[in-house]
């Protein structure tokens, strides 16, 4: 379907995020530590459709460097996944958003390198500027809810290293691979209307680390 960016997506989007019945993760390892990211929901620059906002991690950092991510990181003591995510999305990008944007979650990504993700679905506005923080963030891509619902954009593929199957989505030419590709895959599927779980999607092993 074609999702313009007016009050209908949002409502749509959010209807969609409350009928997700999200995974239990009480069995994830007490030892993860929690994590959550933004799909940061907003306009496309041409105007009219929806669109999320993807980085491309600054080369400096010192881990996962240049990766392609969702704006976010590791939750403060104290904060919900919700409030680390807004917190994460102003940081990097200055997007000073309420909890009141966001429309719900999905479910908890548990990764390789020690972390559980919570992804955040938040509402952007058209008046929001975005300004990236360099010391974080290289790049800001807008990823068009309709360019995640083409067939093939999503593949998967193994490596000898587990017996899991890898995602991988292909935008700009590039293969972005979990933990990134796993959320925005789930989302999609949101989208759908299916409660389709990633959490045993593999991911690449230079993103073990």
């Amino acid at each position: 379907m074609a999702w313009s960016f007016d009050d209908t997506t949002r409502r749509n989007i959010a209807s969609l995020c409350a009928a997700f019945a999200r995974a239990p993760s009480g069995g994830a390892e007490p030892e993860l530590k929690r994590a959550a990211v933004a799909i940061a929901l907003t306009e496309a620059e041409a105007g009219g459709g929806t669109t999320f906002l993807l980085t491309r991690r600054a080369a400096t950092l010192r881990s996962h460097a240049a990766q392609w991510a969702l704006p976010g990181g590791r939750c403060d003591d104290g904060e919900t996944q919700a409030q680390a995510a807004l917190r994460e999305l102003h940081e990097e990008l200055g997007v000073g958003l309420g909890e009141g944007d966001v429309l719900g979650l999905l479910d908890d990504y548990p990764t390789r390198s020690g972390y559980l993700i919570t992804p955040v679905v938040v509402w952007v506005g058209t008046s929001a500027d975005i300004v990236p923080n360099p010391a974080e963030v290289a790049s800001v891509h807008r990823v068009a809810l309709d360019d995640i619902e083409r067939e093939g954009v999503f593949s998967f593929t193994t490596i000898p290293e587990s017996t899991r199957r890898v995602v991988r989505f292909r935008h700009a030419g590039h293969h972005i691979h979990a933990p990134t590709a796993a959320l925005i895959y789930q989302f999609a599927e949101v989208l759908a209307g299916r409660d389709t779980r990633v959490a045993e999607l593999e991911q690449p092993v230079f993103a073990w680390k």
